[in-house]
C-alpha cells in the first residue's frame, strides 16, 4: 500500500513540475475552436485545461466553420475558393465540368475559367493540366463541388 501511494505522490509531482513546460503546447494539441477561445485566459497547459478545450471543440463542431470562415482562432486555408458564383456554378454542373475536364475543352471549362479570373492566354495550359490531373480532381466520383474547386485551385497553384 505504501509503495502505491508513493507512486502516486512521484507521479503527481512530475506532473506539476511538467505543467509549465507545456503550458505553451496548449493551442498546438487543442487546435483552433470555440473551446480554444473560451478557455484562452484560463488554460494554464494542464491535461485538465486541454481536455477542457479539446472537449468544447468536438462537441460543438464549431472547428470546420472556424477553418473554412477563417474565425475562432483559425486560419483559412490559402486554397480556399471564396467565390459563392463558382461554387454554385459548379455545384449545377458537376457532371459536365467533369466531362470537359475529361475532354480538356468545352463550355462548361471555359465558363469556370472565367469565373475563376484565369486570363485567357493561359487557359489551353489550365485545361491540358486539369486533363492530365483528371483523376486527381474526381477520386472517387461523389465529390462535392467546394472540393472539386479545391482541387483545382491546388493544381493551379
Amino acid at each position: 500500500m505504501r509503495k502505491t501511494g508513493l507512486f502516486l505522490l512521484i507521479m503527481i509531482a512530475g506532473l506539476l513540475l511538467a505543467s509549465p513546460a507545456l503550458a505553451g503546447q496548449a493551442n498546438d494539441n487543442t487546435g483552433c475552436g470555440l473551446g480554444t477561445l473560451l478557455w484562452e485566459g484560463k488554460a494554464d497547459g494542464s491535461v485538465i485545461s486541454q481536455s477542457l478545450q479539446a472537449t468544447t471543440n468536438a462537441t460543438s463542431g464549431n472547428q470546420t466553420f472556424g477553418i473554412t470562415s477563417g474565425t475562432l482562432g483559425c486560419e483559412q486555408p490559402a486554397n480556399i475558393i471564396k467565390n459563392d458564383k463558382t461554387l454554385a456554378f459548379t455545384a449545377d454542373n458537376m457532371d459536365t465540368l467533369a466531362r470537359d475536364i475529361a475532354a480538356g475543352r468545352g463550355e462548361t471549362l471555359d465558363t469556370l475559367a472565367e469565373l475563376m479570373a484565369f486570363p485567357t492566354t493561359d487557359r489551353s495550359a489550365l485545361y491540358a493540366s486539369l486533363q492530365v490531373n483528371f483523376d486527381q480532381i474526381f477520386v472517387t466520383g461523389d465529390e462535392t463541388a467546394g472540393l472539386v474547386l479545391d482541387r483545382i485551385a491546388v493544381l493551379t497553384l
